[in-house]
């Protein structure tokens, strides 16, 4: 993996291999457990935008040091004269919309803490690992704040609405071992092996025929938004087969399975 440069010092990076096509955005902000401020929020914007996320076949969201994201710089704020609502229409808001709407498998790596805006981030992904000793979950009843960064989404549609608003009344943080038993992410694996284990995933999915993953995923986030029913799926599937089936992926795959050998995908 090679190591990207800073977006002007403001504790993001793109790291990329010319090797696999997976490219890791790192949250490099240590000293500050990765808390997200303005200048932070754009600089994960415009790396979402950059030709090295743009042009990569898969996507793997982690941070550096002790912990994911702890969520929002609060060192900035301005109690009683702020606009909350301003502050997530302008700043966050439109980081958690890009990055979950990438056409591009993503992964996030969570270890420690990922509150809040970390945690909008984690789940912005499609896939969420952790690491067992991870800390997840709303802890805005303790500056009297509501959860954002499309948390209320996450927890409602991943363990239900009295888990979700469990968490939300009590504050109560989930071990990775706990998000795992309760559903909320994909897996939970020891501190250690977490980056390790999610590279190998990326990287797996990276040689995959990842056009056709997009038309997947698009799919997978109608439904998952209430907007697509099963009828309407079934409809959006063979639409998005018919894209398929002119790609170089779909022609490569059909002839390997006929001939017997592993495939060559290329994304297109």
């Amino acid at each position: 993996m090679r190591k990207g440069a800073a977006m002007s010092d403001s504790g993001v990076r793109v790291d990329t291999t010319d090797a696999t096509g997976v490219v890791e955005l790192v949250l490099d902000r240590p000293a500050k457990l990765n808390a997200v401020d303005e200048a932070m929020a754009a600089a994960i914007l415009h790396c979402l935008d950059s030709p090295a996320v743009i042009s990569a076949r898969a996507i793997v969201v982690r941070g550096e040091g002790k912990g994911f994201c702890a969520g929002r710089d609060l060192s900035g704020a301005d109690p009683g004269h702020e606009d909350g609502a301003a502050i997530l229409r302008r700043v966050f808001n439109p980081v958690m919309v890009a990055l979950g709407s990438l056409p591009i498998p993503t992964f996030a790596a969570v270890h420690g803490p990922a509150l809040g805006v970390g945690f909008g981030l984690a789940f912005a992904c499609d896939v969420v690992m952790v690491a067992d000793d991870a800390k997840l979950g709303s802890p805005f009843a303790r500056i009297g704040a509501v959860l954002d960064s499309g948390g209320h989404h996450s927890l409602v549609t991943r363990v239900g609405v009295h888990r979700a608003l469990e968490l939300i009344y009590t504050g109560r943080l989930l071990s990775g071992v706990e998000a795992a038993a309760w559903g909320l992410v994909n897996r939970s694996v020891a501190p250690g092996e977490l980056l390790a284990t999610v590279r190998a995933m990326a990287t797996q999915v990276a040689a995959g025929p990842t056009a056709s993953f997009a038309l997947s995923k698009a799919i997978a986030l109608a439904v998952a938004g209430g907007g697509m029913g099963a009828t309407a799926a079934l409809e959006a599937e063979a639409v998005a087969q018919g894209l398929a089936s002119r790609t170089a992926d779909y022609s490569e795959g059909m002839t390997a399975f006929q001939q017997k050998r592993p495939p060559a995908f290329i994304g297109r």
